[in-house]
């Protein structure tokens, strides 16, 4: 197998502690070039557009990155968003509806702190939903959107430099800016 890339440093600190789950997520209309990333660094130092802050509950939302190794054709690597909306009704279910209809991009801040792009090579697409009742009185009453991001590599991490700033109006709304 030919080399296509080479490792000279790995690190890995095995005092850390980590935490599970998703705290943030944040939608925008998917834009070509919307993010500037840079491939030495691998870390994405700029993003355009207007985004929308997801309103999620504790422990409802998770991503999982799968590579895909393939001699063939080549590696992807396609990560899922899951989003869960507890409570079905009429806004929630608008949501659903426009998402299977638009691309988008994301940003996923996890447990931990750090953040993610999705939409790096390809748009962020709605690719599975449902709406459940449960069955008992203690049954969620849901919605759950499934949004997939294939892309070449593993999604990469927002620079430390980029903050979400909000809009003084509606704090669910905002940018991407850097700072100093």
């Amino acid at each position: 197998m030919a080399k296509c890339a080479t490792i000279s440093t790995f690190t890995i600190d095995l005092c850390s502690n980590s935490l599970g789950g998703v705290k943030n997520v944040y939608l925008a209309d998917y834009a070509e070039g919307a993010a500037t990333y840079d491939k030495e660094s691998g870390v994405v130092t700029a993003l355009s557009g207007s985004w929308l802050k997801v309103p999620i509950r504790k422990n409802t939302a998770s991503y999982t990155s799968t590579l895909n190794v393939s001699e063939e054709s080549g590696n992807s690597v396609s990560t899922v968003l899951s989003l869960v909306f507890s409570k079905m009704e009429t806004s929630k279910r608008m949501t659903m509806n426009a998402l299977s209809l638009t691309d988008v991009m994301a940003v996923v801040e996890d447990a931990n702190g750090q953040k993610v792009f999705l939409g790096i090579d390809n748009p962020v697409t709605l690719s599975a939903g449902t709406g459940e009742t449960g069955t008992a009185k203690t049954d969620a009453n849901r919605y759950t959107a499934e949004l997939t991001d294939d892309s070449m590599e593993f999604p990469p991490f927002l620079g430390d430099k980029l903050s979400w700033k909000a809009d003084t109006q509606d704090t669910n709304k905002g940018t991407w800016e850097a700072g100093a």
